[in-house]
């Protein structure tokens, strides 16, 4: 399926005991793509997951922690999560937080607290949520020990993209892209006409239009996406997109690197 919306996916809980979020969530071959949701004032502990991270602020507060360097990110900001990085988001006191939330799906979506030893598996998320229903304490292994966490170290993660995400299209046709270790996040913003197509898609994609229209096809299906509009493109699948710049565009995109996919081409993808 060429095309979603984040509100027609349910909103679970994806790792209860260590975490408040809600997770709207899509999934291909290589990636995870989230919309999630923090109520005010709550959020995550510390933990770290095998697989690289990639958020980006769409609204409220984030008091985001990655590493050992913390910030509070307001919607136009970006944080990278390095693998096994040890990190925590917690929605400021004013208002929930919501933001688009990126992994690589080498491993799963249940993080390990920083003094516990990762699986070589992560547990599915009904798992997650039966273990907290039956009243379990934790998800993994308590072993400081083999714990893999990193926290010394790490490069500065935060990125600033824009002031506000009411902030109007600027004049230039801009395409920015923030390469983590395994996938990168682009910020696309069209206000001139833009063509792009391809007979294949060389790896899975996924797209997220946060202002404006464009004409998308996907396969066999096309579509005149709008705010709130969802595109996925899988690997292998012809793919056009066209703005003709009656209706500037600003929209985000994800898409897997070559360490990503060779990692993941030789593991089984791990499921929810």
């Amino acid at each position: 399926m060429g095309f979603h919306r984040f509100e027609d996916y349910a909103g679970p809980a994806m790792a209860p005991l260590i975490s408040t979020s809600r997770n709207h969530m899509i999934e291909s071959k290589y990636l995870y793509y989230n919309w999630n949701n923090k109520p005010l004032g709550t959020g995550s502990e510390p933990h770290y997951h095998p697989n690289e991270l990639i958020v980006f602020v769409m609204s409220g507060k984030l008091n985001a922690l990655i590493g050992k360097e913390r910030r509070v990110l307001t919607p136009g900001w970006l944080g990278i999560v390095p693998p096994n990085a040890r990190h925590s988001f917690k929605a400021c006191e004013d208002d929930d937080v919501i933001y688009l939330y990126h992994k690589d799906n080498s491993w799963g979506l249940v993080g390990v607290r920083e003094d516990e030893a990762p699986p070589e598996e992560s547990l599915t998320a009904e798992v997650a949520r039966k273990m907290k229903a039956d009243g379990a304490e934790r998800f993994y292994e308590k072993n400081p020990e083999k714990s893999k966490v990193i926290i010394e170290g790490l490069r500065p993660s935060f990125y600033k993209i824009l002031d506000s995400l009411n902030d109007p299209i600027g004049f230039a046709n801009r395409r920015q892209w923030y390469a983590g270790e395994r996938i990168e996040f682009g910020f696309f913003e069209l206000p001139w006409p833009y063509e792009e197509a391809r007979d294949k898609s060389e790896t899975d994609q996924f797209m997220y239009v946060m202002q404006g229209s464009m004409d998308v096809t996907v396969g066999s299906e096309s579509k005149k996406v709008g705010q709130g509009d969802v595109i996925q493109i899988d690997v292998g699948e012809p793919y056009s997109l066209n703005s003709d710049g009656s209706d500037p565009i600003r929209f985000a995109r994800l898409r897997p690197l070559p360490a990503a996919v060779k990692l993941i081409d030789s593991i089984p993808p791990q499921k929810t």
